[in-house]
């Protein structure tokens, strides 16, 4: 589907797209910007505000340096963004806080060396022992897209439907007006129902 035939299908059912996830690894692996082009223009058709890193493979993510890279090819895509009238924002999983470079877990690597916002995904969040709030109160307004995800009150923790899981939304959303939120997305993933 092109993205102009998604925007009538998204016209034609009362829907908009005010983010979308796009494959950065050429760009911060190769140095490729075609692709990373070829997203905004796609980002710009559909009448979204935002383009959304929404992964980074595990040969990208393994030392310093490889961050050191992640963080520069970030700000240079925020600023591609940017003049295209978009903001360039990052999806995180666990890996983000259970991995540690140098010490430090590399979510925090992201938020201290790039300009970019961030889309909490709160499951991942809250399986890696973190506390959400702890992270909007340390960088207020920087959390404008929230995946909205729960967890089964199980050992293994694994995905529920939003509001039969262990994740306490209520107390979330008290805090997102300092974490600036402007979009959540209530996410299904792998479900048992």
């Amino acid at each position: 589907t092109s993205p102009k035939d998604f925007k009538k299908i998204l016209n034609d059912n009362g829907l908009k797209a005010p983010s979308g996830h796009y494959d950065f690894k050429t760009f911060i692996k190769d140095n490729n910007a075609d692709f990373l082009k070829a997203s905004i223009e796609c980002a710009n058709q559909l009448g979204s505000e935002y383009v959304v890193i929404p992964w980074l493979e595990d040969t990208l993510r393994s030392q310093l340096d490889y961050y050191k890279r992640i963080a520069q090819k970030a700000n240079e895509a925020a600023l591609l963004c940017k003049k295209a009238g978009l903001k360039l924002a990052y999806h995180n999983h666990d890996f983000e806080f259970t991995q540690k470079i140098d010490g430090e877990k590399p979510y925090d690597l992201i938020l201290k060396n790039t300009s970019v916002i961030m889309e909490p995904d709160l499951f991942w969040m809250v399986k890696a022992d973190e506390k959400p709030a702890d992270y909007f109160t340390k960088y207020p307004g920087r959390f404008p897209l929230w995946h909205v995800k729960d967890m089964a009150n199980t050992p293994q923790k694994e995905f529920a439907e939003v509001g039969t899981g262990s994740i306490d939304f209520g107390d979330l959303f008290t805090h997102a007006k300092k974490a600036g939120l402007k979009h959540y997305f209530v996410e299904q993933d792998v479900c048992k129902r």
